[in-house]
C-alpha cells in the first residue's frame, strides 16, 4: 500500500519530532487569533473552552496523515471535510474559502519555519516537498485557489498575511485563555517561541515583544536534545495534562 508522504520526504522528518510539532502548533496559534474568521473556531465552542486541545488535534490530524498510507490519510482528510461540512450545516452558512486556505498555508509556513530554527536551513526543493505535501490535502478537501506551486504560494502567503489578519476581541480572548492554560512561564515560553516564527505583521498585530532572547535558549535546548535530555525538559515545561499528547506525537524513524 503507497504511503501519502514518501517514507524519506522531509515532510516526515519535520512531523516525526514532537519538539517541531510544538513549534508549528506555537505560530500557529499565533496566526489562529487573528484570522478574521476565528469566529467559526468559536461556533462550537470547543476552541474557547480548550484552545490547546483544539490547536493539538489540528496539527495531530495533520501529523497522522502525514504518516498514513495513502488510502487511509484520503480517509482522515475526508473526515476533515465533513467535520466542516457539519459545521457548517449547523450554522447555516459556509466556512469562506480563504480560511482554509489559510489554515492549509499556516502548516506550510510553520512546518518550515520549526524545522528551521531547531535543525538547519531548508534548501528550495525541501520546501517545495513540504508544500507538496499540504496541497494534495487541500485538494483531496475540494479546495479552490490553490496555488500551482512553492514559488507561487509564497506570494499568496505574504498577500494572506497582509489582508486576512486582524485584531479582534477573539484575539484577546484568546490569549487570555492561552494564558489561563499555560500559566505565567510557560505562556511567557510560547510568546517567545512565537517571536522567533511569525511574520514580521503577526509580531506588530500582536504586539509582541522584539528581544530575541529565545535564542540562546533554542541553542541550549538542542543540546541537551543531543544529550538526550529533552524528554525530562518538555516533562517539566509542558502542562501535565497535555504531556502524554505531546509525547505521543514523537514518531520513530526509519
Amino acid at each position: 500500500m503507497p504511503l501519502f508522504v514518501h517514507p524519506d520526504s522531509i515532510v516526515r522528518t519535520i512531523w516525526g519530532r514532537s519538539d517541531t510539532v510544538l513549534l508549528i502548533f506555537a505560530g500557529a496559534s499565533a496566526e489562529f487569533a487573528l484570522n478574521k474568521s476565528v469566529d467559526w473556531l468559536y461556533f462550537t465552542g470547543k476552541l474557547p473552552a480548550d484552545p490547546l486541545g483544539r490547536l493539538f488535534s489540528t496539527v495531530g490530524y495533520a501529523q497522522q496523515i502525514v504518516f498514513a498510507e495513502e488510502d487511509r490519510a484520503n480517509g482522515a482528510i475526508d473526515h476533515i471535510t465533513a467535520i466542516h461540512k457539519g459545521v457548517e450545516a449547523n450554522r447555516g452558512a459556509r466556512i469562506p474559502a480563504g480560511a482554509y486556505l489559510d489554515v492549509l498555508f499556516m502548516l506550510i509556513h510553520y512546518s518550515i519555519a520549526g524545522y528551521e530554527l531547531l535543525e538547519r536551513r531548508l534548501n528550495f526543493a525541501e520546501k517545495a516537498e513540504v508544500f507538496d505535501v499540504f496541497q494534495r490535502v487541500g485538494r483531496r478537501m475540494g479546495l479552490t485557489g490553490i496555488p500551482g506551486d512553492f514559488a507561487a504560494w509564497e506570494g499568496m502567503r505574504r498577500q494572506a498575511v497582509r489582508d486576512n489578519l486582524e485584531v479582534s476581541s477573539f484575539s484577546h480572548d484568546l490569549y487570555r485563555r492561552y494564558r489561563k492554560s499555560l500559566g505565567p512561564v510557560r505562556y511567557a515560553l510560547l510568546i517567545h517561541a512565537q517571536v522567533l516564527l511569525v511574520p514580521g505583521r503577526v509580531r506588530r498585530l500582536l504586539d509582541l515583544p522584539s528581544i530575541h532572547w529565545l535564542y540562546p535558549v533554542v541553542q541550549v535546548y538542542k543540546l541537551c536534545r543531543w544529550l538526550r535530555m529533552d524528554k525530562g525538559i518538555k516533562a517539566i515545561l509542558l502542562p501535565p495534562r497535555y504531556r502524554q499528547q505531546v509525547f505521543g506525537l514523537e514518531r520513530k524513524m526509519g
